[in-house]
């Protein structure tokens, strides 16, 4: 390599170590200058890296087994330089495949956790807060190797004992059961609104007539 500057687009970092530094200098979407022999340079990648989190056939908290699938967007962050010294420790050298599997693994392992500590019900009815508690215990823990998660989204809850399939029946019979109720009381309002007025039109009529 001769001298010179190095540069590296926005989506990877430069590292550069050896010769008059005392740490890892961390070029983020930059370019730097790199003595040759005395110096070393590698990269990193930033790049976005999207995940499908399986965990197949986990019990929940009231012992029924389900399965789910999440998307999750992680990334190493470069703007923060601690994290992307973390990232540097932990990752450089390996290859986006081999991090994404750590990423993954992590994921997963909390995915799992929370499967187990929430009912099926909860999982189903609220996704947005399973989501959310998969969001921010993996990123508390993923922080430390300086991966940012960007987004997690429960895309797909299954089971094979037939659980789901009997709360969304249940679901189903309790909405015809409260447009029933809803029709009902409408009726019934109606009807009401229907005799005050005949009430009021018989009472009008009545003073008319002894007016008369």
């Amino acid at each position: 390599m001769t001298w010179g500057f190095v540069t590296c687009g926005p989506n990877e970092a430069l590292v550069v170590s050896g010769c008059c530094y005392n740490k890892p200098l961390l070029v983020p979407g930059g370019r730097a200058f790199v003595w040759p022999t005395i110096q070393c340079v590698q990269r990193i990648s930033l790049n976005t890296m999207t995940l499908q989190v399986e965990s197949p056939t986990v019990y929940t908290s009231q012992g029924v087994p389900i399965s789910v699938t999440g998307i999750a967007q992680v990334k190493i962050q470069g703007q923060n330089e601690e994290m992307l010294l973390a990232a540097c420790e932990q990752f450089l050298g390996k290859q986006e495949h081999e991090i994404q599997h750590i990423a993954l693994v992590t994921l997963e392992g909390h995915q799992r956790a929370i499967m187990g500590s929430m009912t099926v019900e909860e999982i189903y009815k609220d996704r947005k807060k399973f989501s959310k508690q998969v969001f921010e215990v993996a990123s508390s823990d993923l922080v430390n190797m300086g991966i940012t998660v960007v987004s997690y989204t429960l895309k797909d809850i299954r089971d094979e004992e037939g659980y789901l399939k009997s709360l969304g029946m249940a679901r189903t019979a309790e909405v015809k059961r409260d447009a029933r109720i809803g029709e009902a009381e409408a009726r019934r309002d109606a009807q009401i609104k229907e005799a005050i007025a005949e009430e009021e039109r018989m009472a009008a009529r009545f003073l008319n007539s002894n007016y008369l």
